[in-house]
């Protein structure tokens, strides 16, 4: 493991002993993918492992969907506690404000959210949509958010949708620390997902796309870790 950074265990089944043990803390990561790949459940695992260890976790969503509407999708999954929602985890939805397209009142909502609960891991769900509000000021919204995040003492985990033909959102990662990409391919057939580390700051970590199965139990499963 490499030597002087501090690093909090994913919860994601198979990643952590690719990632020598953990995420790096604190620091900001993009888990990215296309439509059906994981990257929610991804995000809900991440949360409620930090939980399941006495850890504070702040939920942004960027959809406009009321908690319950989270928590019907959440509750197919074993793994969610419903009883963490509103205690170890806060869920904040940013839709309104997404309407509004004033990236500094954004700005100011999110650190204000984060110095009021004080979590040592976020998820913000997902943060490609925030493209379409702000247009041309969504790079410097980008950049100041990373920098606020990385101001804080948490992992921030960000979801993002890729675009068709492209392989991740490309204004996000140059600013980020850690890129995850969660893939769906066609293979003899059959549709299989697939997980790639393809950067992550100060980790000696396993390249190459890995088998990845997605369970009610478990959530986000790398199957690499079976073999």
């Amino acid at each position: 493991m490499t030597q002087g950074l501090k690093r909090i265990p994913s919860g994601i089944i198979g990643l952590d002993e690719m990632i020598e043990g953990g995420f790096p803390f604190p620091s900001v990561a993009l888990v990215a993918g296309s439509a059906g790949t994981g990257k929610t459940t991804f995000g809900l695992k991440f949360l409620m492992e930090g939980a399941s260890r006495g850890e504070s976790g702040l939920y942004f969503t960027t959809l406009s969907e009321p908690t319950q509407w989270m928590l019907r999708y959440a509750s197919q999954f074993e793994f969610i506690k419903k009883d963490y929602f509103d205690r170890e985890v806060k869920y904040e939805d940013m839709g309104l404000l997404l309407q509004q397209k004033d990236y500094e009142q954004l700005l100011d909502f999110i650190d204000d959210k984060i110095a009021e609960f004080m979590p040592q891991r976020i998820v913000i769900d997902p943060i490609t949509v925030v493209g379409a509000f702000f247009q041309d000021g969504y790079r410097p919204f980008l950049f100041e958010l990373t920098n606020l995040l990385k101001n804080w003492q948490a992992v921030t985990v960000l979801t993002g949708e890729v675009k068709p033909g492209e392989p991740y959102p490309e204004q996000i990662s140059y600013a980020v620390d850690s890129v995850i990409l969660l893939s769906m391919m066609e293979d003899e057939g059959t549709r299989r997902k697939y997980l790639e580390v393809l950067k992550m700051r100060g980790t000696n970590h396993t390249p190459g796309r890995q088998p990845l199965t997605i369970t009610k139990k478990d959530g986000v499963v790398v199957l690499k870790s079976r073999f």
